[in-house]
């Protein structure tokens, strides 16, 4: 039924694209003939990708809406393929098919510069440096960090992805003017205020969530406008909740696979700011927003199916297909951003910076082996030892009673008397 539901989809847009085709002349302007044939390939994949592809582990509001993403998924890897084996500058002029504004090499905006907070020196307005970095990205980190939230699902990961991003900033500010912050920016509109309130709206509204009753009924049976209103609201709500307990001290395997999710985290965020220095692309472009909604909605899946990898092995014996393509395209821009700047990335980090995160790794290795070697190591060797130490106890107990038939029952028959055998 589904097959046959796809091809007269693919039949009916395929017969719409000639139609429109065959009515107009076909312009001389091969760029242009050139963008029009790939979008219509995009549609028609995309058009059998929503009705074929598999579902994910979403059903709300619609599995055709999480297939959609999977595709677009798909086509954004390819995309990504495609730049990754150009020249740098056909690259970048590759962009300029997509906006004629792109192409042209862009100032970085330094953040940091004057760091007071009152400038007495300015009579007119002492308040200017808050007012001059209150701009659209304020509200942007956060509903990033909201959305963030609902897709990891733990308030201690989001609060160390927002912290450990900040160090990142500090470390490779000498890369790119763009991470040169004030410190009260870092700490206080970052972390406390932008992304802090995003995590706390985004941990309420998933309290909100695992509280509410999931018990659906079809909008046909629900006899008020009132009702059916509220259930149309709903469908863009989960179809059950799913608490997510990471439990990364738990197992090896659990913290790993989290240390792992927090470096493709970290490592997508840093593609970001990297992407558009290389690419020539300003902040404010509508890719760059649009990049943040693709990993919104793909996110979220990814995530989900991660989680249900690791909670249940058994009946989720390999990896959601989301999960694998979000991997692969963090990858694949991480490799973009080399090949087109590889001076930038290997430009040394400054010798206290080095330092510093030479010890933060390796007091996570000590603490790593710590809690899953030798602490395992130590418990089980106390254990043998108290387990060695009741026996002991419960002989001496048994011989202080004058329990002597016991006692020679225990003993091996070597060293049993004479009289006994007899």
């Amino acid at each position: 039924m589904r097959r046959a539901h796809t091809l007269t989809v693919l039949f009916i847009l395929t017969c719409a694209l000639g139609y429109v085709t065959l009515l107009e002349e076909t312009p001389q302007d091969t760029a242009y003939n050139t963008k029009r044939g790939i979008v219509a390939s995009i549609l028609v994949f995309l058009c059998f990708g929503v009705t074929q592809a598999k579902d994910g582990p979403f059903s709300r509001p619609h599995p055709a809406y999480w297939r959609f993403w999977l595709c677009v998924s798909v086509v954004y890897e390819l995309f990504l393929i495609f730049i990754l084996f150009q020249t740098v500058q056909d690259g970048r002029k590759f962009m300029k098919y997509i906006d004629p504004h792109l192409g042209v090499p862009l100032p970085e905006r330094d953040y940091g510069g004057n760091c007071l907070i009152y400038d007495p020196g300015n009579e007119t307005d002492p308040f200017h440096n808050i007012w001059d970095k209150l701009d659209g990205f304020v509200p942007a980190h956060f509903f990033g960090w909201y959305l963030k939230t609902l897709m990891i699902r733990d308030w201690w990961m989001c609060m160390i992805i927002s912290v450990m991003f900040e160090f990142l900033e500090y470390s490779l500010e000498h890369q790119l003017p763009n991470f040169s912050e004030c410190w009260w920016d870092h700490w206080i509109m970052d972390v406390i205020l932008c992304n802090g309130l995003g995590i706390y709206c985004g941990m309420k509204t998933l309290s909100w969530l695992s509280l509410k009753t999931y018990k659906w009924q079809g909008l046909w049976n629900i006899p008020t406008y009132k009702g059916k209103m509220k259930r149309i609201v709903f469908q863009f709500t989960p179809y059950s909740w799913v608490k997510f307990e990471w439990k990364p001290a738990s197992s090896l395997r659990r913290w790993l696979a989290v240390c792992g999710i927090i470096f493709v985290f970290l490592l997508a965020e840093l593609n970001t700011f990297y992407l558009k220095f290389v690419l020539w692309m300003p902040p404010e472009h509508y890719l760059v927003l649009l990049r943040l909604v693709f990993f919104v909605n793909v996110g979220g899946v990814a995530m989900r199916e991660i989680y249900d990898f690791m909670d249940d092995p058994k009946f989720h014996k390999k990896l959601g297909q989301q999960a694998w393509l979000v991997a692969a395209i963090t990858a694949t821009e991480f490799l973009i951003v080399v090949k087109y700047d590889p001076y930038t990335l290997t430009l040394s980090l400054p010798f206290y910076i080095t330092q510093c995160w030479i010890l933060g790794i390796i007091l996570v290795l000590t603490w790593t082996a710590w809690r899953f070697f030798i602490r395992d190591i130590t418990l089980r060797y106390k254990e043998i030892r108290r387990q060695k130490q009741e026996h002991r106890h419960e002989k001496d107990k048994c011989l202080s009673n004058g329990d002597r038939h016991s006692a020679l029952l225990e003993e091996p028959n070597g060293n049993r008397p004479r009289e006994r055998k007899l």
